[in-house]
């Protein structure tokens, strides 16, 4: 599970752009790892759709208050929820969801 640790390492560094679009690719990566691991009889184009839908579902409440409160009420939730919408994360996530999609299908056969 070395995404965490490398996506956090990224998040947090000074590189404007580079840093979000990475970060942004690795928790997609990410969600799709968690949905292959509850849904393990899933096929890669499934769990990709699930994974995806949660991504842009996420970024698409972040054009609301709700992730900036919850992130007032507890701060670590800003790295799961984040607070601000980004058209350019949703560019990210369809080429992080991507990515482990072809890592999953290269790994299975």
């Amino acid at each position: 599970m070395a995404l965490i640790p490398i996506g956090l390492f990224l998040r947090f560094q000074p590189w404007g752009l580079l840093s979000d679009l990475s970060g942004g690719i690795l928790y997609a990566s990410l969600i799709y790892v968690l949905v292959a691991f509850l849904v393990p009889t899933g096929t890669q184009i499934t769990v990709g759709l699930w994974a995806l839908g949660w991504c842009v579902a996420v970024e698409l409440l972040q054009l609301t208050a709700f992730p900036s409160s919850v992130a007032d009420l507890f701060p670590p939730a800003r790295l799961v929820l984040g607070t601000g919408f980004a058209p350019t994360d949703l560019v990210a996530y369809f080429f992080g969801v991507l990515f482990a999609f072809l890592v999953d299908l290269i790994w299975q056969r």
